[in-house]
Order: structure tokens, then sequence, then C-alpha cells
């Protein structure tokens, strides 16, 4: 097991969802916390409560709008930001389809709490590397993520 795979049991063991596992994870690879945005991941837990979307697809989806995406009013994404998530979306859904029939929670754990304990560990663990290898193949630290830019400073 890698110091990953112990931290992601660690926090699953503590009750936390998919969402805020992979969330966790970002916040403490840059050394931040964020109690707020963790608990904002609620909402995505369990597939949104209906079993829809897994929570570590839009969990992930949201790890990366957090390193590349847009932050208010002015400031502009990152231009790589969609390819992110396209990469990011199109591997979990090939990936959950093909071992577990489809990418929602619905379909992954079937609401088994024992399927769950099973499957979810792993999920998540390949989920977070899959971010990373994305990240690193975009030349994005997570660490230390690129400065969001403003309209103005776009603007010829």
């Amino acid at each position: 097991m890698t110091d990953d795979s112990f931290r992601i049991a660690e926090l699953l063991l503590a009750d936390m969802k998919c969402s805020h596992v992979l969330m966790t994870l970002a916040l403490e690879a840059s050394g931040g916390t964020n109690p707020e945005l963790i608990r904002a991941m609620s909402g995505l837990a369990l597939g949104m409560g209906q079993g829809l979307n897994c929570g570590a697809l839009s969990g992930g989806c949201c790890v990366l709008g957090l390193l590349a995406g847009r932050g208010g009013e002015t400031e502009m994404e990152d231009p790589r930001f969609m390819e992110l998530l396209e990469e990011y979306s199109g591997w979990f859904l090939a990936t959950t389809t093909e071992r577990h029939g489809g990418p929602n929670c619905a379909d992954i754990m079937r609401f088994d709490p024992a399927l769950k304990v099973k499957v979810c560990p792993a999920l998540v663990g390949d989920c977070w590397d899959k971010i990373k290898e994305i990240l690193e193949r975009h030349d994005i630290d997570i660490a230390n993520p690129p400065r969001a830019r403003t309209e103005e400073e776009i603007a010829p």
C-alpha cells in the first residue's frame, strides 16, 4: 500500500465519502485545508443521494476545478480545464462501465455496504492516481497550481 492508499483508507474509515476524500487529498497535497469546501462536497455523496454519478467522478471533477477552474466573475479558467475534465470523465466512464456496468453510484456499489467496503477504496485510489497523472501530463503541479488570471491580464 502507498501512503495515499493508507490516507484514503483512513478517510473512508472516518466515514468520509468519495468526494470528500478526493478533495481532502487535493487540499492536503497543496498544504491547505478548507472545511467549507469539504462540507460542500457532501452534496455529491452517494450519487447526490440518489445513486446518480459516483462521488469519485463528480468529486474528481471538482478537484480539477479547484486547480484549474474559474474562481469568480473576473477570473478566467485555465485554458486546459475542459481537456482535463474530458480526460478524467472519459477515463472514469470507460473504467467503471467495464468494471461495474456504469458510472453511477448505484452501478458501482448498489447501495450494498459490504460491496462499498470492497469496491470504493480501490476506485477512489485509482481516481486519485488518474487525477495526479492527468495533472502531471498537463504540467500542473498540485502542490503549486497555476495562478488564475483575470480578464484584464489576458486582454491585449
